[in-house]
């Protein structure tokens, strides 16, 4: 069993030393949240993305204006006729045009397409920057994560210290035969499950931290140590973050005023209503008008010696496209009433994230609450059970209940601690109040 107990302690020294050895780069939360917005995936091909929304922009005002084009040709012909001995003719021709077209009025679709286009840009860039709130609150979860785990490795190691000093304790009593050797055995195998305990966690807590940093594409073998934020917050009355969300409906409105995505599907409630409008213009007549000057010559060098210059209007009158414009039409209205479903859907589960993130945080603030108290009353349990046992009035198992007792609270106040605040960052998110400008410079 000495052997084993050996073996363990040697698994963990080798294990907390060999990961710790190298020249630790400490790693604020808002440094990670600058990092992640910076190379996460999504974020940079959604900002390429919005590129094309801007071109696209752009060419809808361009078909406001005239096109224009330059054309040039040549062509050599030979005649010889068999007929005639001596009949023989050749021609050259050369030939430069400019000109182009303009559409007049086209049923408003190019002025529905301008609007359609900048909607869609919009709904582009307001469903980006709720890309990065959501990119924001991914990366303080798992922030969150690591110093919860390396809260619990903590834990762990005072439990084994405290296992080790009651082992040699009851070692050193045994040999005066103050307490039986089962006591011996019985806390030899619970200072094993201790170090087992903290070895799991300090697995945990590198497996965290492994995450983290894939998240924020760094690379998983350099060694970073976290700043905890949440000291500092401890600070602060948490009752103070309650009374921020009192009212569900308020946070609702505020909710629909501030989030990204319920402004983004709007904007394509209204891009989808252009497309009506782009669809319908296929019912009114087309008048569209064209330029053009040409000169041509049999040498380049005769050329500009005639010219001419035109200009015209046409006109296209549709009376039966083969219900094509009627499909078109139905198809937008249609893609109106679907967008409506989304928009609407939107809103409910808005409401539910809101209604759930709020009854959650009160709920995560009460169990904070109560592992604290716990912590104390579990401390002080421990204490008496083992002074009983030091006095003889106790048993080794009424002190290893009460160690158990205690770990669990203390594991119990971490776990609260920190899922109180990332049950807060979550409401917060869910009202659009996460601001990625204070973490992108």
């Amino acid at each position: 069993m000495k052997k084993f107990v050996l073996i363990l302690l040697s698994i963990t020294f080798t294990f907390s030393t060999g990961i710790f050895a190298q020249k630790q780069k400490i790693l604020t939360l808002e440094k990670a949240i600058s990092i992640a917005l910076n190379k996460n995936t999504d974020v940079i091909k959604t900002k390429n993305n919005l590129v094309t929304n801007e071109a696209q922009v752009k060419s809808a005002y361009g078909d406001l204006l005239p096109d224009f084009r330059l054309g040039g040709s040549w062509s050599w012909t030979r005649i010889n006729d068999d007929d005639l001995a001596v009949y023989r003719t050749e021609t050259r021709n050369w030939v430069l045009s400019a000109g182009g077209n303009i559409v007049l009025f086209d049923g408003l679709s190019n002025l529905a397409n301008i609007d359609q286009k900048k909607n869609d840009l919009e709904s582009a860039e307001n469903l980006f920057e709720k890309l990065k709130q959501d990119i924001i609150y991914q990366t303080t979860e798992l922030y969150y994560n690591v110093l919860n785990a390396r809260e619990l490795v903590k834990v762990r190691q005072d439990n084994l210290k405290f296992n080790k000093k009651l082992y040699e304790d009851i070692v050193e009593r045994n040999k005066v035969g103050s307490v039986p050797i089962a006591d011996v055995y019985t806390q030899q195998v619970q200072f094993g499950n201790a170090q087992l305990a903290l070895i799991q966690a300090q697995n945990d807590y590198e497996n965290a931290k492994s995450i983290l940093l894939n998240f924020l594409a760094l690379d998983i073998l350099e060694d970073y140590r976290l700043e905890d934020p949440i000291r500092e917050k401890q600070k602060v009355e948490l009752d103070s973050y309650i009374r921020e969300f009192q009212n569900i409906e308020s946070m609702v409105n505020v909710a629909l005023k501030n989030r990204k995505d319920y402004l983004g599907k709007k904007l394509s409630l209204a891009s989808a209503e252009n497309g009506l409008t782009i669809a319908q213009s296929g019912l009114f007549p087309n008048l569209s008008g064209n330029y053009n000057f040409s000169t041509r010559a049999s040498s380049p060098d005769d050329l500009f010696t005639r010219r001419e210059w035109s200009l015209g209007l046409s006109l296209n009158i549709p009376i039966f496209s083969n219900w094509n414009t009627e499909a078109q039409i139905q198809f937008a209205k249609i893609k109106i009433e679907n967008t409506k479903e989304d928009l609407n859907a939107l809103e409910r589960q808005i409401k539910i994230e809101i209604k759930q993130g709020y009854l959650d945080l009160v709920a995560a603030k009460k169990r904070l609450d109560v592992s604290t108290a716990n912590v104390k009353a579990a401390e002080e349990n421990r204490k008496i059970n083992q002074e009983r046992y030091n006095l003889g009035s106790g048993t080794i198992l009424d002190v290893l209940q009460s160690d158990k007792d205690y770990t669990q609270a203390q594991s119990d106040k971490i776990n609260a601690l920190y899922e109180y605040y990332k049950l807060r960052d979550k409401l917060l998110n869910s009202l659009g109040r996460i601001n990625p400008n204070a973490f992108e410079n």
